[in-house]
């Protein structure tokens, strides 16, 4: 079911009009539990007895290990729900992408081997709800999270709906209080908390949501329809034609993407919860760490908790803090999608990563920033920084590995025509704006705060105008057919 469609709209009102009439907390958790069901099956089909099975497995597997106090038992049952998820995960996502590996390499050692493919859907969301029991579990063996006593709060913790399918992926021991409330005894007990409806979440909620709608329908579907022409044939274009359709990209991605996470978050704080940012203004950091610092954050800080440090993180030496960087943005690349443009998109940005590491250890006034704290030294930090981001956004949005190595060589080394690039700019002027009003706007709310906080704190009668205004503009500039999220399909 996509955000962008009047099936979720009615959804969503009927679920709201539910958790309003009814007042008891344990009855609304209930509702809202049955609404993520019905939202996941609506998308997946018989495919939702995935997430039911990775529910099931962890909630038990998380009980199991608080309960022993044997290490070799709490390492087997950890053992037992990684593989578990992993292998869930790793059949749907990456079995074709394997057959067709090993039918490529047959092929070239002469092997008369065909082995055919499974053709398997790839179920929506599942790299996310993965990771996110998976945290459950990891944080119970390390004694950081006492497990749910409750499989139904459980299972909505791994179900809500708002961010199941594309994220942020959440944590439990940030989700899990917000559906208890204390009891006042001296027993420290907990009960179900009752879902109130505040006039305040209520309007901030609803101008986060449009504002996710605005990033997805007006501005990513829009330029995202002038992505595909420019990529239609990459090797016909000229490099300055290449960095456009790098940069379009870039702000197609960023817009689907951050538009999600804001109608899931807008979602989340109308219904009284509270989920983590995902984006925060990537498009100006000054270093590649400092971008996956602001891009994908629920991603980035899962994979420095449960995969870097546990690797040794900077902890042992240079060389080996060099090699967890760059095997944790592989892994990361891999996690996008069973292709080798994500793998080599992963790879790049690990690459990215060590190499700041590197002129970090080489230049030790760089770790102070010192340099970015200058006007002009941090608009070059970003410029540069920017540079070589959005040359891995054409790697993760061009899979054939020909045209990624055409593409790569275009946008680095540079032919300076400029017919091309100038006849495509006035046969899409719209699109051309609408990135130029992109970074405008970024800018603003870069040096001013989010623009959501502005919107939200204005009179009632000027709030329905600015809402209105919005919803107006989407529906004169749709692009007709409804495009589904870019990370639909990870």
């Amino acid at each position: 079911m996509l955000f962008n469609t009047i099936d979720f709209i009615i959804f969503f009102i009927v679920v709201f009009t539910a958790i309003v009439i009814i007042k008891k907390g344990k009855y609304q958790h209930l509702v809202l539990l049955g609404a993520s069901f019905i939202f996941f099956y609506y998308s997946n089909n018989y495919l939702i007895i995935l997430l039911i099975i990775s529910t099931i497995l962890d909630f038990i597997v998380g009980k199991e290990i608080w309960k022993t106090k044997d290490l070799a038992r709490k390492k087997l049952l950890l053992i037992l729900s990684i593989a578990g998820n992993l292998g869930l995960l790793g059949f749907y996502k990456y079995a074709d992408f394997s057959i067709l590996q090993f039918n490529n390499l047959a092929d070239s050692l002469g092997v008369p081997i065909d082995i055919e493919l499974l053709n398997i859907i790839l179920p929506v969301g599942i790299s996310f709800y993965t990771f996110q029991t998976l945290s459950y579990t990891i944080d119970v063996y390390r004694g950081k999270l006492s497990p749910s006593e409750s499989f139904k709060e459980f299972a909505l913790f791994v179900a809500f709906f708002p961010q199941l399918v594309a994220g942020p992926i959440l944590r439990a021991s940030h989700f899990l209080p917000q559906l208890r409330e204390k009891i006042d005894d001296a027993k420290n007990n907990f009960r179900t908390r009752q879902i109130l409806i505040k006039s305040s979440n209520l309007k901030l909620g609803l101008t986060i949501m449009s504002f996710g709608f605005f990033k997805k329908m007006f501005f990513a579907d829009n330029i995202g329809l002038f992505v595909d022409n420019i990529f239609q044939n990459p090797l016909g274009l000229d490099s300055f034609s290449m960095i456009l359709g790098a940069i379009a990209f870039g702000v197609q991605i960023y817009c689907d993407f951050s538009g999600y996470s804001d109608i899931a978050i807008g979602i989340a704080i109308i219904l009284g919860f509270k989920i983590p940012i995902n984006f925060n203004k990537p498009y100006f950091s000054t270093s590649p760490s400092d971008f996956w610092n602001r891009w994908h954050i629920s991603l980035s800080s899962w994979l420095r908790d449960y995969l870097y440090i546990p690797l040794g993180g900077n902890k042992k030496s240079r060389e080996r803090t060099y090699l967890n960087v760059i095997i944790v943005m592989f892994l990361g690349g891999l996690w996008h999608g069973a292709a080798w443009n994500f793998v080599i998109w992963g790879l790049l940005h690990g690459g990215y990563l060590a190499c700041h590491k590197i002129i970090q250890n080489k230049i030790p006034s760089t770790r102070f920033q010192n340099f970015t704290k200058n006007r002009y030294g941090k608009i070059l930090s970003i410029l540069v920084t920017q540079y070589f981001i959005f040359l891995a956004w054409l790697v993760f949005r061009i899979h054939d590995l020909d045209l990624v190595l055409h593409s790569m060589y275009k946008y680095v080394i540079w032919d300076f025509k400029i017919e091309q690039v100038a006849e495509i700019i006035s046969s899409n002027q719209f699109p051309v704006f609408l990135i130029i009003a992109f970074f405008v706007l970024n800018f603003i709310s870069y040096k001013h705060g989010n623009l959501h906080g502005f919107v939200t704190k204005i009179k009632v009668q000027y709030w329905f105008v600015f809402l209105g205004f919005l919803l107006v503009t989407i529906l004169i500039f749709q692009t007709g057919q409804l495009q589904d999220f870019i990370y639909f399909r990870f």
